[in-house]
């Protein structure tokens, strides 16, 4: 995996510092490093790449279950004693907030129709692996019953990477919610955003994904901590967006530096 340790504009100035997000880079190392919980980046996706979302109910699943098994203890009831889903599937918060004690934060996550991102931070130890294993093999149980499959659904077990490099950690939620973008401008990483007005537009109404959460709109909000997100992300009542946008404009493949 490919991520920025810094970016080039269009004129080919370096634009890292422009680009640091509120905190000079120092500052940010010293919160990763005195905050207590590790950082995770969760993902996979589904075997030879087919795709594991076909449909609306199938996202909204998922996302679902990234409340209900951020969970220490066993998630006995059945997915719509939990939910209590009516027929439209609307993404509704749960009725009750229960004290259930958490494995990870999710800080953010995005949803595409062969694979997922997710990024968190622990509350207790093992807990990004442990939350890993619960989604991933509660939605494959769920996808096969629904479709009469059996067999593997995942390309293997979820990769967990730790987030060690302050330069990986200020730039991961960009990548993340970037990921949409492929799907209307497949070679944006390799030849740049061709419509920029087009690509925030759609990722403006891409429900599957925490981004619109820290836009403003409040659809599945109750899965995100976002109030860490933007102690972490969005200090000093900065743009989000805007250096979000900045980001998308000045990514090249060949300017990035490969972990």
């Amino acid at each position: 995996m490919a991520l920025a340790k810094s970016t080039k504009n269009v004129a080919g100035q370096n634009t890292a510092k422009n680009l640091s997000v509120g905190y000079p880079i120092a500052d940010r190392c010293s919160i990763i490093r005195d905050m207590k919980g590790d950082f995770f980046h969760i993902l996979n996706r589904g075997v030879e790449k087919r795709n594991i979302f076909l449909n609306k109910e199938d996202y909204l699943r998922f996302a679902y279950n990234l409340y209900d098994f951020n969970n220490q203890d066993n998630t006995i009831m059945s997915f719509h004693k939990r939910r209590n889903l009516d027929t439209r599937l609307v993404a509704r918060k749960p009725d009750k907030e229960s004290n259930k004690k958490k494995l990870v934060d999710i800080l953010c996550w995005c949803l595409m129709p062969n694979h997922y991102h997710i990024l968190v931070q622990e509350k207790i130890d093992k807990g990004a692996s442990m939350f890993s294993k619960k989604i991933s093999s509660g939605y494959t149980q769920y996808f096969n019953l629904k479709n009469k499959r059996s067999g593997v659904l995942f390309q293997g077990k979820s990769k967990i990477i730790s987030i060690k490099k302050e330069d990986h950690f200020i730039y991961l939620p960009y990548y993340i919610f970037s990921n949409p973008v492929k799907l209307i401008e497949k070679n944006w990483k390799e030849n740049g955003i061709k419509d920029l007005k087009k690509v925030e537009k759609f990722l403006e109404s891409y429900t599957w994904s925490s981004y619109l959460n820290i836009l403003g709109r409040d659809d599945l909000m109750f899965i995100i901590n976002k109030k860490l997100f933007t102690e972490l992300f969005i200090p000093n009542q900065g743009s989000f967006k805007k250096h979000f946008t900045n980001w998308l404009v000045g990514y090249r493949i060949a300017d990035q530096i490969a972990d």
